[in-house]
């Protein structure tokens, strides 16, 4: 942890070892082929809703991080905004996880949460070591950002029910990929031991 502005200027008051991220979730989905995925991603939405209501109650942040469409003056509450009042094809997985105004957010250019964002620099004020990684797609953007996760020697938690790809195949081969390759633990968001999570992750960091 940096010795000098250790609030990231007063806006990162909190510390904590473990950070839940929210990859593309909202999402107008308004591209070809996108029916299959939201099918799947209206269920996944509720089961993420639900862990991030246990996240909150353990003192986990939430992060959005969210594509930013290729537009550079791209601001998250206007794709909030989108998603739920265009009558968009994401609205209701954007609306079962409307963001909180206590949550925080990252633009992305590119697959990874990581390529050319602030997330590093969040997650070292943060504290976390460890990323519990949810959301669209996993053969794609979550796969990327676990990968880069993996390259910063963070420990990496993939809920099989919390990731959708465009079909279960290629999800599930997503998940054997990140299980096996980059050691990401898969077990689906209701046998997470949050509690146990943060004991252990707040152990590794003091052994750093």
């Amino acid at each position: 942890m940096p010795t000098n502005n250790e609030d990231l200027h007063g806006n990162v008051p909190e510390n904590c070892a473990v950070a839940l991220l929210l990859i593309d979730v909202i999402n107008d989905m308004e591209f070809d082929g996108a029916e299959a995925l939201v099918e799947q991603a209206v269920p996944m939405a509720r089961r993420i809703a639900e862990l991030k209501r246990r996240a909150k109650e353990a003192c986990i942040p939430a992060i959005y991080v969210n594509d930013n469409f290729g537009r550079w003056k791209s601001d998250f509450r206007l794709v909030v905004e989108h998603c739920l009042n265009d009558h968009v094809r994401g609205e209701p997985v954007a609306r079962i996880l409307q963001p909180a105004d206590d949550d925080y957010f990252v633009l992305k250019p590119k697959h990874s949460a990581f390529y050319a964002t602030t997330l590093d620099t969040l997650l070292t004020y943060l504290g976390a070591r460890t990323l519990i990684l949810t959301g669209i797609a996993g053969n794609i953007c979550i796969l990327f950002s676990a990968n880069d996760a993996y390259m910063r020697d963070l420990n990496i938690f993939v809920p099989s029910d919390c990731v959708v790809s465009n079909t279960p195949g290629e999800n599930e081969h997503a998940l054997e990929q990140m299980q096996k390759v980059l050691k990401a633990d898969i077990t689906p968001s209701p046998d997470l031991d949050l509690e146990e999570m943060l004991r252990w992750s707040s152990e590794q960091q003091l052994r750093r």
